[in-house]
């Protein structure tokens, strides 16, 4: 049974990076991490944070064509996309259960479509557009669930990870850290998410 929800909001493409590189910080050998949300709504940039915190200094792209990328830092972090797969069956083909014994960290995108074929020990990371009058396009709220023991025996540490953001009123950005190391700081204007 999954652990209840705990939720956080980034107001930044910037700070959604940031919450993963720190969940990052938290990984072990054989982890496996559900990206799922509507498109467009940052499940790359959470990759790209996500391998930062783990070290990885090469770009991290979205494997929506290629279906899968590899990536070397503190872990290795098998990062997929299975957007495109029409059928269940297909996932065997991307040999996940090689990918998770291999000692790195998986991530895939639009894993919550694949479930019924997937372990049950995950973290499952949904991102959504925040919603309200005073939302930016960049807003997230970001829900994260801990389903089988692995994430769930590191609850407490999930939520110090998640203290700067969860909560936290959109407004106050000088407060919260930033992946460049400077409060109120974030990505290039117009850098997608």
């Amino acid at each position: 049974m999954p652990d209840p929800a705990l939720t956080a909001r980034t107001i930044s493409v910037g700070e959604t990076r940031d919450l993963a590189a720190g969940l990052a910080a938290l990984a072990q050998p054989g982890d496996l991490v559900l990206l799922a949300g509507d498109l467009g709504a940052g499940k790359t940039a959470f990759a790209q944070g996500f391998g930062a915190g783990l070290g990885v200094t090469e770009p991290i792209t979205s494997p929506t064509f290629t279906l899968a990328q590899q990536y070397r830092g503190r872990l290795i972090m098998h990062h997929l996309d299975v957007y495109r797969l029409d059928q269940l069956g297909e996932v065997a083909e991307l040999g996940l259960s090689e990918l998770l014994d291999d000692e790195g960290v998986v991530l895939i995108e639009w894993g919550d479509a694949i479930l019924p074929v997937l372990p049950n020990d995950y973290l499952e990371v949904r991102l959504g557009f925040a919603v309200g009058a005073e939302a930016s396009d960049d807003e997230r709220r970001i829900e994260l669930r801990s389903v089988g023991v692995g994430w769930a025996h590191r609850q407490v540490s999930l939520l110090h990870a998640l203290a700067p953001w969860a909560d936290a009123p959109a407004d106050t950005p000088a407060e919260r850290p930033t992946r460049q190391g400077r409060a109120g700081e974030g990505p290039p204007e117009g850098a997608p998410c």
